[in-house]
């Protein structure tokens, strides 16, 4: 599921138009980065942005950055990160936006910020919190085209992901085995030979949320991934191929995750994805 980082409904991309350029990631960090974002966006009257939780960290290099509040009221930084989020997180946001957004695992995450990353579970912070990477903005700033940007931010992370600490080996299991397919917690702590509450305590330390909320996470990607590229199925069917029980539970499960429900998002394509998928 390496492939996603933002989820809004179209409708909103539609309010800001702009430019925006998906690149992916050199072949030696594909494992720590799903992709990078380019965005510039003209100035414009306040947007309301609401963010599914997904299966990747975020980091947002401002080059120039707008004003952004959460729902709650809080100011959101220039150049956040965020963490993984087992919710919605709703941005107002107004004026000039053009940077770069950078889709990490949490495998990456734990190697370019060098904290356990329950520390940013549901939280946006400002990346200058986590790691020093000023000069960097300024240098991407500075650059003539977002090909050579994409070029320097590959060299930077090509050689800070490979001094940075690790996940532990069963930890990185558990998740690639969660993102992969539906797999039970017990079955899974089986498989590695821990009980299910060490795994959890484990997992949560390291990752930042449970085993079960990331199973639950990764099968509404799955979803996602099958509404943007089977159009003619049916809410039902959809639901059945997704791993919920009907459409009722698929329903549910969007609401709880997203905020809105599938018929909200809409299909086939309702939805913009910055962090690997096309729009």
């Amino acid at each position: 599921m390496g492939g996603w980082g933002l989820v809004v409904r179209r409708r909103e991309i539609h309010r800001a138009p702009g430019e925006r350029l998906l690149h992916l990631p050199h072949p030696a960090i594909a494992a720590h980065v799903s992709s990078y974002v380019a965005h510039d966006l003209p100035g414009t009257g306040p947007n309301s942005w609401q963010v599914t939780p997904l299966s990747v960290l975020t980091w947002v290099i401002d080059f120039e950055a707008p004003v952004r509040r959460s729902e709650a009221g809080g100011e959101i930084p220039d150049s956040p990160v965020l963490g993984l989020r087992d919710r919605p997180l709703v941005v107002a946001q107004a004026g000039v936006s053009r940077g770069i957004s950078v889709a990490l695992s949490p495998l990456g995450a734990a190697a370019l910020f060098g904290i356990p990353l329950r520390e940013l579970t549901n939280s946006v912070i400002a990346a200058a919190e986590v790691m020093p990477s000023g000069s960097l903005t300024e240098r991407l700033a500075e650059t003539a085209d977002w090909p050579e940007r994409f070029r320097l931010l590959d060299e930077y992370l090509v050689a800070r992901l490979a001094r940075g600490p690790a996940l532990s080996a069963p930890v990185r299991y558990a998740w690639e085995r969660l993102s992969a397919g539906p797999v039970r917690v017990d079955a899974l702590a089986d498989e590695i030979g821990w009980s299910r509450q060490h795994l959890n305590v484990r997992f949560r330390e390291q990752i930042g949320l449970n085993p079960k909320t990331v199973g639950r996470i990764a099968r509404l990607n799955r979803t996602m991934a099958l509404l943007n590229r089977e159009s003619s199925l049916s809410w039902a069917e959809i639901a059945y191929l997704g791993g919920y029980s009907d459409q009722a539970h698929l329903t549910r499960e969007f609401r709880a995750l997203s905020g809105c429900t599938p018929t909200e998002i809409g299909k086939p394509t309702g939805l913009f994805v910055a962090g690997g998928l096309r729009t």
